[in-house]
């Protein structure tokens, strides 16, 4: 009996310093960041509003939307990378099927790839710079009709939403 109070505490110690060594990214999705309002539109003029979180800093850009559960229809995350360049992205650890937007420094679309595989490793490349990466929920870009071309209004494109 007497060893099992230092044998609780040891035990209590190790489940504290087994939270302390969770991290958003490795086992859990990152605390939501700051958003912004953007909005795409269309050939004939058709807006889609979307609030998006803003991934800025290479941390928050690279744990993105791992261990999410759920992207509304109407939000996202955008990935800036402040100058133009070619972008690659994974589903590490993405529970999610995702569209991916790419958009050119001027703020129209380059690519899009649609319903992106969950937890793939499969690098998905822009191909060809772009000045962000915008990731909304799978399937929303044919539901929406948004398409390679169409426009993307927000500051970092020069333009307002």
């Amino acid at each position: 009996m007497m060893f099992r109070r230092p044998f609780l505490a040891s035990l209590a110690g190790l489940a504290l310093a087994g939270r302390a060594a969770a991290q958003p990214g490795v086992d859990r999705p990152q605390p939501r960041l700051p958003t912004e309002r953007m909005v795409i539109v269309g050939r004939e003029g058709r807006r889609h509003d979307f609030t998006v979180e803003m991934a800025i800093t290479p941390e928050h850009q690279t744990i993105g939307l791992m261990f999410r559960t759920e992207v509304k229809p109407d939000e996202g995350m955008i990935f800036d990378w402040g100058t133009p360049r070619e972008s690659s992205m994974w589903m590490r650890n993405t529970l999610v099927p995702l569209d991916m937007v790419f958009i050119a420094a001027d703020g129209r679309i380059i690519r899009i790839a649609e319903r992106t595989v969950p937890l793939s490793l499969t690098p998905i490349n822009s191909g060809g710079p772009v000045r962000a990466t915008l990731e909304l929920q799978g399937g929303i870009t044919e539901r929406l009709d948004i398409r390679v071309g169409d426009r993307v209004l927000h500051r970092m494109f020069g333009s307002t939403p």
